[in-house]
């Protein structure tokens, strides 16, 4: 068995409360092995050796059954995260500011004209880049007032969930991926 990592879009949102002991619970009940969870914010790392794809569809059948609304579920293996982490194009911000980087894990990638749509939200030092079929937002004043943040919705981008480089680095190391991928 080897790590998959999942990362739930809205969990704990829009009416829905599902406290990371029940997330674990879920995952125990579904077979998969060893669930941990991070933050109260939808991580959820488990073993398992069903494929991304498949566990993805698993879960949300499965978090709509018991939280009574389909929550999205994006699935990264331990190797996918190591890629996505080494190609971060933001590597020195993630270094000095790593609050203020996030990365969207896309579901089912970029929708088409997402990425230069987005980019016209862009402002003060803001950045926004696609790499390892992520996309990359660098908020150098932080994403309280950014429009490009606010904007950054599945109708215009596609499906995807975003996380900041520090709780990219910590799940990391729940799959026990070292430093010199980060």
């Amino acid at each position: 068995m080897s790590a998959r990592i999942i990362l739930f879009r809205g969990m704990n949102t829009g009416g829905v409360r599902a406290p990371v002991t029940e997330q674990r619970a879920m995952a125990l009940e579904m077979g998969l092995q060893n669930p941990r969870t991070l933050l109260a914010s939808g991580n959820l790392v488990v073993d398992s050796d069903i494929g991304p794809p498949d566990l993805e569809a698993l879960i949300e059948v499965e978090t709509e059954r018991r939280f009574g609304r389909r929550i999205e579920a994006i699935v990264r293996t331990r190797e996918q995260w190591a890629r996505m982490m080494t190609e971060n194009p933001f590597a020195e911000v993630a270094r000095t500011d790593p609050s203020r980087l996030l990365v969207m894990v896309m579901k089912a990638g970029i929708r088409p004209g997402g990425l230069e749509a987005i980019q016209a939200f862009a402002t003060a030092g803001e950045a926004v880049e696609v790499s390892a079929g992520e996309l990359w937002f660098w908020h150098p004043h932080g994403i309280g007032t950014s429009k490009m943040a606010e904007k950054a919705q599945p109708r215009l981008l596609g499906m995807g969930t975003a996380r900041n480089w520090n709780t990219v680095c910590k799940l990391a190391a729940m799959v026990d991926l070292t430093q010199e991928s980060k």
